[in-house]
């Protein structure tokens, strides 16, 4: 389970398991995460987590939400990142899944360049149907098939990953992500970072908003375009 670690001046405030969906941080005593600053505002920032993944929102502050010494709108949080409002800090603590192996969800971040691996979870969220319902896709025994990505331009043209995990994470984490889950009724990509979203065959994604793939979907992200298809 990840946490968070509230400290001032180098002392430490107290901690704060990330066990909700959505954690709020400001000056207002309803928050999860309170800091009484005038510096801070009333409904300051949100830290999103799903199930092993957080990413930190800033809601509009007055004086802004900063990252490691960088302001940010959202942040697609990773284990050390220092959240820094007014003379507060809040370090973000990603601990590792207790069981690994068969029950590890295992993710793949593709970038312009390369292609890394990490440990992630599904993101929960209601999806955006399409006309075109992704339940089409299912084999006749009620089996959602594997489905894949391919790059089509720059220095990984004509590289393939197969989408067989939960969760799989595309983009350069600080920059731009977007996610694909795979779900019971078809595969799902959502926006999570990144001030310009991705397109989706021409259609540019609304955040956090999980939109249903089709197969033969074009995905733009960040300059690189990738084709989802089904296998045979």
């Amino acid at each position: 389970m990840a946490k968070v670690i509230l400290s001032v001046d180098g002392v430490t405030l107290k901690e704060f398991p990330l066990v909700r969906e959505r954690t709020s941080i400001g000056r207002k005593a309803q928050n999860d995460i309170r800091i009484d600053n005038l510096a801070v505002s009333g409904e300051h920032a949100a830290i999103i987590t799903m199930m092993n993944d957080s990413f930190l929102e800033d809601l509009d502050s007055t004086n802004g939400t900063y990252v490691n010494g960088r302001q940010v709108k959202k942040h697609f949080l990773q284990d050390g990142d220092v959240i820094e409002l007014a003379k507060y800090r809040i370090t973000y603590m990603k601990e590792a899944p207790q069981h690994a192996g068969v029950d590890a969800e295992k993710t793949m971040v593709l970038r312009q360049e390369s292609v890394r691996s990490a440990l992630e979870q599904p993101a929960p969220a209601e999806p955006v149907e399409r006309p075109q319902s992704p339940v089409a896709s299912i084999t006749p025994r009620g089996q959602l098939p594997i489905a894949a990505i391919q790059v089509l331009n720059g220095q990984n043209a004509g590289r393939e990953m197969d989408l067989a995990k939960t969760l799989t994470t595309l983009g350069k984490p600080g920059v731009m992500v977007a996610a694909i889950a795979r779900r019971p009724l078809g595969y799902f990509i959502t926006h999570v970072e990144g001030p310009h979203p991705p397109r989706v065959s021409g259609r540019k994604l609304e955040a956090n908003k999980p939109y249903a793939l089709m197969d033969h979907d074009i995905i733009e992200l960040g300059g690189v375009k990738m084709e989802f298809f089904l296998r045979a």
